[in-house]
């Protein structure tokens, strides 16, 4: 019965809510986080029409204090990293609440089960942070093709190319007519497809959950892992990390992949068993890209920071520095498309959680 009488309570919110009656909204995350994600100019569309309390809180404590103050109040929550887990109690205090926009990617940890039921609309921001991973696994993708790490090891060491299509032992090549497989059709493996049509290159896909239909709309080839493994040189992985995908690539995968191919994970360290792919990386046949590890970071002697086939960046592939803003601005657009009765553009349903990362 209370419930019922929360989400009545919301649905007279919406219905009378007209274009003089302004948005209030709380972003409920570190002031630090604030500041790397928004944009003043993002902030300025919103505090133009909206009553919008901004974070002055940094710490846990700060956070809880900003929530007990302006909750009951709020019809809309900003999130973000370093944002606390949102519980039952906390969402019973926030009994105006319609929509919370996470300018970040998962919401897994953040919100509890009953959020949709009490009415409460979930959006994120996931597609704007899956631009910057796609970018950098292309450059990953065309610095490990071309041999640009090898490549200026061998020209420090006052070296140079001995042969056209080999140089400081990584085999020297171009994009074109090349095979790229893409292990998960996620936000960030669509956007990487995307990025991949402006070259003429063979796009396969393998994904569980990628019907004909859509494989066709993104003019991939769907395939089994098998398959995708044994024709791939460049295999990018995508996938979520879940319980069932946890090292979904073992020894038999890595020794199914072509001599020379590349390796490249932006995703998780947890898709891939390490010990299976350092053993695969010994015998020089295969190279890798990884910008995750498990944990994180590895330690100081561990393998991947020594094997001479191995490129290992420290988790910069998601949005840095300038790259957080696109973050910002998207959630701005989801709360003033919210407000104009727009769909929004990265709306989240409860049974998405069980393929979300």
């Amino acid at each position: 019965m209370q419930l019922l009488a929360l989400n009545l309570r919301v649905c007279i919110l919406v219905e009378f809510r007209g274009k003089d009656w302004p948005m209030r909204i709380l972003f409920f995350l570190p002031a630090s986080m604030q500041a790397r994600c928004f944009r003043k100019s993002d902030l300025d569309r919103l505090t133009a029409g909206h009553e919008v309390v901004l974070s002055g809180a940094e710490s846990d404590e700060d956070l809880a204090s900003l929530w007990r103050k302006h909750a009951a109040e709020m019809d809309c929550l900003v999130t973000g990293w370093s944002t606390p887990a949102l519980t039952e109690v906390m969402l019973d205090k926030a009994c105006r609440l319609q929509l919370i926009v996470h300018a970040a990617g998962s919401v897994k940890h953040l919100i509890p089960d009953s959020t949709w039921r009490r009415g409460i609309r979930v959006a994120s921001t996931r597609g704007a942070l899956a631009i910057g991973v796609a970018e950098t696994t292309l450059g990953l993708i065309i610095s490990g093709l071309k041999g640009f790490f090898p490549a200026n090891e061998l020209t420090r060491d006052g070296g140079w190319k001995t042969a056209p299509t080999d140089i400081g032992g990584a085999r020297v090549r171009e994009l074109f007519g090349l095979t790229i497989g893409v292990i998960g059709a996620s936000t960030a493996g669509r956007q990487l497809i995307r990025l991949l049509k402006a070259f003429e290159v063979r796009i396969c896909v393998h994904d569980p959950y990628l019907n004909s239909v859509e494989a066709e709309a993104l003019g991939v080839e769907p395939v089994s892992l098998e398959q995708l493994l044994q024709i791939s040189d460049v295999i990018s992985l995508h996938a979520p990390s879940l319980p069932q995908t946890r090292h979904m690539l073992d020894r038999k995968q890595f020794a199914a992949m072509k001599d020379n191919a590349i390796f490249i994970n932006t995703a998780r360290g947890t898709l891939v068993n390490e010990s299976a792919l350092i053993e695969e990386l010994q015998t020089k046949r295969i190279w890798a890209m990884l910008d995750v590890t498990d944990p994180e970071p590895p330690a100081a002697d561990h393998p991947f920071r020594k094997l001479s086939n191995v490129v290992l960046l420290p988790h910069i592939a998601g949005a840095v520095a300038n790259g957080c803003y696109r973050m910002g601005r998207s959630a701005v657009n989801e709360l003033l498309a919210f407000d104009s009765g727009e769909a929004l553009a990265d709306e989240l349903d409860e049974s998405m959680l069980a393929t979300m990362a």
